[in-house]
């Protein structure tokens, strides 16, 4: 009995070492990407009726001064705001008898009476703090701990690589990738990692005079910073202490702002990189995960340190925004894409039309949900 109790209850096991960590991650994410929503939903003077974190069951909640309903719910996985008007959990278009079903002063701030604009910004402003809080947690950990960046230099090519083919030498120096002009290694490795396959074209500095080559990147599998087994593009080039000349960078709290905003630059365009080549097979499905992956990368995170766990924190919310505006109904984009049809047609999309495509957006997000599920318990 008490090794189960350790073995659930210690630093190490389950609950402490897995599902609090998870839990941690997931609510913070959440709890930011839906008071994006409240606040400029409040902002624009829409009622809001609840504010939940998780689905299902209510398992404590209160009522403030406004008449919401601020609570906590049984499962986990996500969270919403109701706004005043919304017949569902997913802001879906009520219909004409529904709308009916509302009193006069409802009806001046229920969601669906709302200008456009309002309604936009409201549902944009859900993804928009997402990426929010990843420049915040970048900008606290740019302050406090700096980061550590490397020469752009070759010192070692792998022999048979894509570098040794295309005539990469030890000594070159990096000056750009496919015009993208690189300061450090960490740049190099960035413009790479994510396109396996692809012809790039590599600007380097040799004897003083510039050399063009291209190479295609190929799949390695390494080892990521929280013990993962991850896929990455690899060329088949070394740095070193010595010609890499590695220095701690430090910053001032607007400095570290302005890195923190191209970082996370960066990180969305990674994303949205990796996303985009999933969808035409051109990516390892492994590397999609669900609840289950990212409750043991928290878990990881957590075993190394807090700092780990809100960098998974920042990591995670970038991932939670770019979902949400892809243009799939009940999606954020997804209503979005409608409010930029009714702008350009000049009245609301067709109830019949928004119901056949809520019915298919929610089947593909029910679909995916499936596959990540399945990739997480059986799938690799």
């Amino acid at each position: 009995m008490n090794e189960i109790l350790h073995a659930l209850f210690s630093t190490q096991g389950f609950v402490l070492g897995t599902l609090v960590p998870f839990l941690f991650v997931l609510t913070v994410v959440v709890f930011v990407h839906e008071m994006g929503h409240y606040l400029v939903g409040r902002w624009c003077g829409i009622g809001v009726r609840a504010f939940s974190i998780g689905f299902g069951p209510e398992l404590f909640g209160f009522n403030d001064s406004h008449g919401t309903r601020w609570k906590l719910c049984a499962i986990p996985l996500g969270g919403y705001v109701k706004f005043v008007g919304d017949m569902s959990a997913t802001s879906s278009q009520p219909t004409s008898e529904e709308l009916e079903t509302l009193t006069e002063d409802e009806r001046k701030v229920a969601f669906h009476t709302q200008p456009i604009w309002k309604r936009a910004a409201t549902v944009v402003a859900g993804p928009l703090f997402n990426f929010l809080l990843t420049i915040v947690v970048f900008a606290v950990l740019f302050t406090a701990y700096g980061r550590y960046v490397a020469e752009p230099m070759v010192a070692e090519v792998t022999a048979d690589s894509p570098a040794a083919k295309a005539g990469i030498l030890p000594g070159d120096r990096f000056v750009s990738v496919d015009g993208a002009k690189v300061e450090t290694f960490g740049d190099v490795q960035r413009l790479v990692s994510g396109r396996a396959g692809d012809i790039i074209t590599f600007v380097m500095l040799r004897d003083g005079k510039e050399v063009t080559v291209t190479a295609a990147p190929r799949l390695m599998e390494q080892e990521d910073a929280l013990g993962n087994k991850v896929k990455v593009a690899v060329i088949g080039v070394v740095n070193n202490k010595e010609l890499g000349q590695p220095r701690l960078v430090t910053y001032t709290p607007v400095g570290a702002v302005a890195a923190a905003v191209e970082e996370t630059g960066h990180v969305i365009q990674r994303t949205g990189q990796f996303l985009q080549r999933f969808v035409v097979g051109r990516e390892d499905k492994c590397q999609l995960g669900g609840p289950v992956k990212i409750a043991d990368m928290a878990g990881r995170a957590a075993k190394l340190g807090f700092e780990w766990l809100v960098q998974l924190v920042a990591l995670l919310s970038v991932g939670i925004g770019i979902l949400n505006l892809l243009p799939i109904p009940p999606l954020d984009g997804g209503h979005l894409l409608f409010y930029g049809v009714e702008a350009v047609i000049r009245r609301p999309v067709s109830e019949r039309m928004m119901e056949m495509a809520y019915r298919a957006g929610l089947l593909l997000v029910l679909c995916f949900m499936g596959f990540v599920f399945w990739n997480d318990l059986f799938g690799c």
